[in-house]
């Protein structure tokens, strides 16, 4: 049996806990993992500062070599899992078996994740703004003109407490470890393959292992991370962002309600983007932050609508091992008769229909005996004050909404993603000074494209780090 140990500060710990690792179909036993507490993790925090003194050890040019190196080790090796290997194959199968996703999306997700770290150096260039590396090393550094500049770290050891439901979470943690600050991971209880997999690919590269622990184990080892580590992350729903709002030791990721909105100048056009917008609810079951939620458009709802129903709303659920297969199993049950009951009581609405009921080959929601599926659901809302106009769900879900140009920055809410198929200008600059929008795509551009020379919801130097003035010498006199 497959036994995956906590790791302190680089060193494996078997705990007298271990919970269960299950395949979400058969109820088979793939592993047991060691669970870990808030009094341990409380306890390993107090050495958070050797993780960072070890680290700057090697300097950041250093690190991102290792980080290129890694990428490769992730993406081709068998690699250390736990008391046994793993090759990228086994990899795959096993996360797919634990987590409800399609073999050939977690292989995708393995490929985004060794992109970031292949590209270390020229992510970390475009989120510094070209800033020298030693800077952040150092602490301080010239940024030009003969000005001094400082930056300080604003913690020793970086907390992470992660999900469950999509693999390419992971690529937000990876540039941690080159800015030379410690790792505190608190895995999925169903997947913890993600991050001790690439925790084994960096300690093979030459990153040294006591800058990282890993945590497996109840709510209260997040609750402990979030406590003891002066910058934390965690993911959830939008309680849990609520919860975190103005924490600055706290960046909550919640839901994105990511948006696609055609301006009055291309509505007439609709046709030419009804892939860009099948793509952008369906892509990776629908199960990123980044994919979008809602289509919002001035006219033509009804027939946008019907469009993206007629090509998702036939899809039902297929083998894992397909490489067909697009829908994601809800592995908890009760959870996708919940979302499923969410839709059905917002239907009820006189603003809202299901326009992929007609086209669906059964109910939308599919039970199986330990798992169920949902299948793609396109709703017409006519009113964009209706509950229906601006939510979230798991699977591939979205809400084509009629709504006035003039009205959409005022009715949609917060958007993590917002692409913006407009030429007016007029509307493209009110679309960038509005701060209920993060990232945005004026253009032809899918929501789940994400460069990743961009910040993604913040820029993590700003988080990790506080620029603070600095001098060496008193400067010149000023004259009045």
């Amino acid at each position: 049996m497959l036994e995956i140990p906590v790791i302190r500060w680089g060193q494996p710990y078997e705990s007298m806990e271990q919970s269960p690792v299950v395949h979400f179909e058969t109820g088979e036993e793939l592993a047991k993992v060691h669970q870990a507490n808030g009094g341990i993790i409380k306890m390993d925090m107090r050495k958070a500062k050797k993780a960072r003194d070890i680290l700057r050890q090697h300097s950041i040019e250093d690190l991102i070599g290792m980080c290129e190196k890694a990428a490769a080790y992730y993406v081709n090796d068998e690699l250390p899992m736990g008391n046994g290997t793993q090759t990228p194959e086994e990899f795959c199968r096993i996360q797919s078996a634990s987590t409800g996703l399609p073999e050939h999306m977690c292989k995708f997700n393995m490929g985004k994740s060794a992109y970031v770290m292949k590209n270390m150096g020229a992510v970390l260039d475009a989120l510094t703004r070209g800033l020298p590396l030693d800077v952040f090393s150092k602490g301080y550094g010239e940024e030009g003109r003969g000005i001094k500049i400082s930056y300080q770290a604003t913690t020793n050891a970086c907390g992470w407490v992660l999900p469950s439901n999509s693999p390419g979470v992971h690529t937000l943690w990876l540039p941690v470890i080159p800015l030379q600050i410690g790792l505190v991971l608190k895995p999925g209880s169903s997947e913890p393959w993600t991050p001790y997999r690439m925790f084994e690919a960096m300690v093979k590269a030459g990153i040294p292992r006591e800058a990282f622990c890993l945590y497996p184990g109840p709510h209260e080892c997040g609750s402990a991370i979030m406590e003891t580590c002066e910058r934390s992350t965690i993911f959830g729903g939008q309680a849990t962002v609520d919860q975190h709002a103005g924490n600055p030791k706290v960046a909550a990721h919640g839901p994105g309600y990511s948006k696609i909105v055609i301006g009055e100048d291309k509505i007439e056009d609709w046709e030419q983007y009804i892939d860009l917008m099948v793509d952008s609810l369906y892509v990776n079951s629908g199960r990123s932050c980044i994919s979008a939620s809602g289509i919002w458009v001035p006219k033509y709802g009804a027939e946008i609508a019907d469009a993206i129903a007629q090509k998702l709303g036939p899809i039902g659920p297929k083998p894992m091992t397909d490489p067909e297969s697009g829908l994601a199993a809800f592995t908890t049950k009760g959870v996708a008769e919940a979302m499923n009951n969410m839709i059905e009581e917002g239907c009820k609405s006189s603003a809202v229909t299901d326009v992929t009921a007609k086209y669906r080959d059964g109910e939308r929601l599919i039970e199986e005996e330990r798992c169920d599926f949902l299948r793609p659901t396109v709703l017409h809302v006519t009113d964009p004050d209706d509950e229906m106009a601006n939510t979230e769900f798991m699977f591939p879900f979205g809400s084509v909404v009629e709504c006035p140009q003039d009205k959409f920055l005022k009715k949609c809410g917060y958007t993590l993603v917002c692409t913006a198929i407009t030429d007016d200008e007029d509307f493209q600059r009110d679309l960038i000074d509005a701060t209920n929008i993060d990232r945005l795509n004026l253009g032809e551009v899918r929501t789940y494209q994400i460069h990743w020379m961009q910040p993604h919801e913040g820029n993590i130097i700003d988080f990790l780090f506080r620029n603070r003035a600095f001098q060496t010498e008193p400067p010149p006199p000023t004259e009045v």
